[in-house]
């Protein structure tokens, strides 16, 4: 393992992503995606902190002790931070994995700032922190787009599109997720910038059930956001989900619950996700991937999207 190779290529990009964060007032972001086969690492910089995921390779030993040890010590020199502000994950090839999955190490949260608002993170306790730093552009879209509107986000993790969404000015946002840790999480977020008040709705609820009902209640919104896992088979859910298997019926019947004037955002990260022909010849389907993608996570693409206007009265949904 050539250390210093790893070595010489993340104090190459962290001159130039520090520089570029600077310019756009970014404290979070992306230093080093794998750029070396050899490191399979994902190196996230959150104000100050470290989040270092080590990727399992496919047909390759995953890396011993002494490589992490060895790639935490760089990282500290390199990054100029303690070892103690690193949180170094393994993360293992295994289906149904996501965010919801606990490391069972102890930490503290932490407040960062993206956009003039306020998140909570978590760099340890769980697999992921708590804020998507590849969603960072999908959240300006959503902050955008939110005006005057009620928006729901679908499988909401810790709400940060909900309070890109109230700072946008929207008149109601409603988050559904099946769990209370992150139902809270959402709240906690909201209450961080401002938004306390009751227009501001948490659903625990599996997010299909969710839908149905919604459609017999006749609700409709003018944004709403559709972000799913990839997969998951959680206890707490009646069914599994498979975004690939269950595409169109998650877009549908969330395209029911749009008003006239009303869009749909959906992304997904499931790798090799192929969007059904039907859909995507859907009057008016966009994807955006290219233009919501950030700078810093450009060199792997991290998920796809699209967007789909409300169908017209005449359009099947």
């Amino acid at each position: 393992m050539d250390i210093q190779a790893f070595s010489n290529r993340l104090q190459k990009n962290h001159r130039h992503w520090n520089k570029w964060a600077r310019r756009r007032e970014i404290s979070c972001f992306r230093i080093y995606d794998r750029d070396i086969p050899e490191f399979p690492l994902a190196i996230d910089w959150y104000d100050g902190q470290v989040h270092l995921q080590i990727f399992a390779r496919k047909g390759m030993q995953p890396l011993d002790h002494h490589q992490q040890q060895q790639i935490s010590e760089a990282v500290s020199e390199i990054l100029q931070i303690p070892q103690s502000r690193i949180a170094l994950k393994t993360r293992q090839r295994q289906r149904g994995l996501n965010q919801y999955e606990k490391t069972g190490e102890r930490g503290e949260p932490m407040i960062v700032s993206e956009g003039g608002l306020r998140f909570e993170v978590e760099l340890r306790r769980y697999l992921d922190t708590g804020l998507f730093l590849d969603h960072r552009n999908t959240r300006k879209l959503v902050r955008d787009k939110a005006a005057g509107k009620r928006v729901l986000n679908l499988f909401a993790y810790t709400g940060s599109f909900s309070v890109y969404a109230a700072a946008g000015g929207a008149l109601a946002t409603v988050s559904v997720d099946m769990s209370n840790t992150y139902q809270e999480w959402t709240g906690r977020n909201l209450k961080l910038n401002g938004f306390n008040g009751d227009e501001h709705e948490l659903i625990r609820e599996d997010v299909f059930q969710y839908l149905q009902r919604a459609n017999r209640e006749r609700r409709q919104f003018g944004l709403i956001i559709l972000d799913p896992p990839s997969f998951s088979n959680s206890k707490r859910m009646d069914e599994t989900l498979d975004i690939q298997r269950d595409q169109q019926r998650l877009i549908d019947a969330s395209l029911a619950l749009l008003n006239p004037n009303g869009e749909l955002i959906f992304s997904t990260n499931r790798k090799g996700f192929k969007l059904n022909p039907e859909l995507a010849q859907r009057a008016g389907c966009q994807e955006i991937t290219q233009q919501i993608v950030p700078e810093d996570f450009k060199r792997r693409l991290p998920y796809r999207c699209w967007t789909f206007p409300a169908p017209s009265a005449n359009s099947p949904v």
